[in-house]
């Protein structure tokens, strides 16, 4: 199981269901802003937001580097690949990577994402993403949570320093013998400056708003064009 796997074990144990409704709305409502008939979500998860943009019209695809996570939207009739970006075919409208999937690169692989980004992009063609500030990553994300049901129960442990944040999940589920199993692995964030995003040869940085999801002022919301 990849850490990306286990997340996708997890996710339900976190608590994240209102936030991700939020920002759920939020790129909807930006997205407005467009002429979008064709949308490519990167870390699409569940595929929850492809949902939505379909039922407004649009047609999407996804992709993500959890296969548990591409599974469940195939089982819903989704168009879903467990690819890198950069393998994605034919070029789109609208991309979006929703709930920190920025964050999940450091800088060397972030710069390769966002020029993969921008040859996905028809002309004129529009990229959102959001972040996490450093207030997000200091004093929201950092810290111990634990959450149980009648089968799992889940520890995590977010500790932030060198402008990184490391994440350790460790996730017990019950066996059909009544033993649990445990699965445990670690989770790498990078905190991105605004100025990085600004210098992006291929996009250019149209719009950012900085936002509360958890605490105030946790979250910056990215807004790119294709450069010309």
């Amino acid at each position: 199981m990849t850490n990306l796997d286990l997340y996708a074990k997890a996710e339900h144990l976190l608590g994240i269901e209102e936030a991700t409704e939020s920002l759920y709305n939020l790129y909807r409502s930006e997205l407005d802003d467009y002429n979008v008939k064709t949308l490519l979500d990167v870390g699409c998860g569940r595929g929850g937001f492809m949902r939505r943009m379909i039922s407004d019209g649009v047609t999407c695809k996804g992709v993500d580097l959890s296969q548990v996570m591409v599974d469940e939207c195939k089982e819903i009739g989704l168009d879903a690949e467990c690819i890198d970006v950069s393998d994605v075919e034919g070029k789109y409208d609208a991309v979006v990577a929703i709930f920190d999937v920025l964050n999940f690169m450091n800088k060397e692989e972030l710069l390769k994402f966002m020029e993969a980004v921008a040859s996905k992009l028809n002309d004129e063609g529009v990229f959102i993403a959001d972040i996490n500030t450093l207030y997000g990553f200091s004093d929201v994300a950092e810290g111990t949570m634990s959450n149980e049901n009648e089968n799992e129960f889940l520890i995590v442990d977010a500790v932030f320093e060198n402008d990184e944040l490391h994440t350790k999940f460790t996730l017990f589920d019950k066996c059909e013998d009544g033993r649990y199993k445990k699965h445990q692995d670690t989770i790498v964030q990078y905190f991105h400056k605004i100025g990085l995003f600004q210098k992006i040869p291929s996009l250019k940085l149209v719009d950012k708003q900085t936002f509360s999801l958890y605490d105030e002022h946790d979250k910056t919301l990215l807004i790119f064009k294709k450069r010309g």
